[in-house]
């Protein structure tokens, strides 16, 4: 059975310029998808990944990442969109990263699309009536 997780991997300095994600695939047999990335030589990096794979070689892949220094942290937040609060004013179009929110050319608004969302938490902070909620 396939499983798919989405997961924040931080990286220590020492482990920026290594090619440790390439091992999930070679190694472990594992997908995928790169969904938020800041990583900078002689800094900390962080990436968020949606990892697909076999639970056993998810699992693996899971303890060679501890084992080189990655921090795992499980991706167990929701951003949330209060429909009673939200206007469909935009704000939140053109900040979103991943291209959860999209216009309907029909009907002026704004649809929000969760399956995309990474949970950065940026829209929250750009939405005037606050309707963007962030839920654990």
């Amino acid at each position: 059975m396939i499983i798919s997780k989405r997961i924040v991997l931080r990286f220590p300095r020492r482990l920026v310029e290594r090619s440790i994600v390439s091992r999930l695939i070679k190694d472990y047999n594992l997908d995928f998808n790169i969904l938020k990335a800041s990583i900078s030589p002689e800094e900390e990096g962080l990436l968020v990944l949606e990892l697909s794979g076999k639970q056993a070689d998810y699992d693996e892949g899971i303890k060679y990442l501890t084992k080189t220094g990655v921090k795992i942290q499980s991706l167990s937040q929701d951003v949330l969109r209060n429909e009673e609060r939200c206007t469909h004013c935009g704000a939140c179009v053109t900040i979103c990263p991943t291209g959860v929110f999209e216009p309907d050319a029909l009907t002026k608004r704004i649809n929000f699309n969760g399956e995309k969302c990474i949970a950065c938490g940026i829209c929250i902070k750009a939405c005037p009536p606050r309707a963007m909620e962030l839920h654990f």
